[in-house]
C-alpha cells in the first residue's frame, strides 16, 4: 500500500490560483535555445516560440515555463545578454496572448528581473538561490512563486559520477535548509515549490529512486514539481534516443503523479494532460476532478 501524501491544497498568488488538492498541474517547457538536448533550435525565434507556447495552453498546460539557456549535462553557462535577447522578447509577447502564468527558468537575477517586467509570473531556478545572491531578494519583492531545485555541482560537472552516501536523505536535506534559507529572506513559504532535481548530478539509478520515494519529500509540506521529460534515464532503461522516449516519459510522470508530484514539466502537454488526467482519476476514485 502507498504512503499517504499530504498535498498542498493551492497556489495562490497575485491574480493566479493553481488547484493542487486534486489536479495534477502541467508546466509546458518552452525552450528559446539553439542546443536543447531535446528540442534546440525548433523553437528558436520568436514566433514559433509563442506560437508553441498557445499551443501548449490549448493542450492543457497549466504554465509556461520559457527558458533560454540549456543545463544539459556538460553545457557551458550562457552570457547574460543573449539569454536576455532570446527569452525576454518571448515573454513579452506570449503574456499579451495567455492568462496563465508564465516561468522563467533561469538562474541570474537580472534575467528574473527583467522576464517579471515583461509578464512573467514566476522564477524556476535550478540553482536554488546558489548561484546568484540576489534572486532570492528580488524573488521575495515581487511575491511571486519560486522553483527551488536541488543539484549536485553545476551542469558542466553535475554529471560527472555523482555519488551519495545518502541519495534520498541529502537531498531532502539540502531542500530543507533551502526553504529555511529562502524564508528568512522574505519569500513566501506558500509559494515555494520543491524539485528534487531528476537528471541533476543524478545517476540512472539515482533517479529511478528518487521517483519511487517521492513521497519522502512530501514532509518538506512544499508543492512537488517533477522534470522528467525526455531525460537520459528513460533512454537507458528503454535503450532509445531522445525522440522515441514519450512513452517511457509518461510513464514517469505516472509514476511521479502517484507519488506524490503537484506539478509535472513536460514537453509533450497533450500526453502530459491525458497522463496525469487519468493517474488523477485513480488516485481520486472519481471519474472528474473537482474544479
Amino acid at each position: 500500500m502507498l504512503p499517504q501524501v499530504k498535498r498542498p491544497n493551492a497556489l495562490k498568488w497575485l491574480d493566479h490560483n493553481l488547484n493542487l488538492d486534486s489536479k495534477t498541474s502541467i508546466m509546458g517547457i518552452l525552450n528559446v535555445t539553439p542546443d536543447s538536448f531535446f528540442d534546440g533550435g525548433l523553437h528558436y525565434r520568436i514566433n514559433d516560440a509563442v506560437k508553441h507556447g498557445l499551443e501548449m495552453v490549448n493542450d492543457g498546460a497549466d504554465i509556461i515555463d520559457v527558458g533560454g539557456e540549456s543545463t544539459r549535462p556538460f553545457s557551458d553557462p550562457l552570457p547574460l545578454e543573449e539569454e536576455l535577447r532570446r527569452v525576454i522578447p518571448v515573454i513579452k509577447a506570449l503574456s499579451q496572448e495567455i492568462d496563465i502564468p508564465i516561468s522563467v527558468d533561469t538562474y541570474k537575477s537580472e534575467v528574473a528581473r527583467q522576464a517579471l517586467e515583461a509578464g512573467a509570473k514566476m522564477v524556476n531556478d535550478i540553482s536554488a538561490l546558489r548561484f546568484d545572491p540576489a534572486m532570492g531578494p528580488l524573488v521575495a519583492e515581487a511575491g511571486v512563486p519560486i522553483v527551488l531545485m536541488h543539484m549536485k555541482g553545476t551542469p558542466r560537472n553535475m554529471q560527472a559520477n555523482p555519488t551519495y552516501k545518502d541519495l534520498l536523505g541529502e537531498i531532502i536535506g539540502f531542500l530543507s535548509k533551502t526553504i529555511k534559507k529562502a524564508v528568512e529572506i522574505g519569500i513566501r513559504r506558500d509559494l515555494i515549490i520543491i524539485d528534487p532535481g531528476i537528471g541533476f548530478g543524478k545517476s540512472f539509478d539515482g533517479n529511478l529512486r528518487i521517483i519511487k520515494e517521492l513521497h519522502r519529500f512530501s514532509s518538506l509540506g512544499q508543492p512537488i514539481l517533477v522534470g522528467t521529460s525526455n531525460k537520459s534515464f528513460i533512454g537507458h532503461v528503454l535503450d532509445l534516443p531522445v525522440e522515441s522516449r514519450e512513452t517511457g516519459t509518461m510513464a514517469t510522470i505516472a509514476a511521479a503523479v502517484m507519488n506524490g508530484a503537484n506539478i509535472v514539466r513536460a514537453h509533450n502537454v497533450r500526453a502530459a494532460k491525458e497522463t496525469v488526467t487519468i493517474m488523477d482519476a485513480i488516485k481520486s476514485g472519481r471519474t472528474k476532478a473537482k474544479p
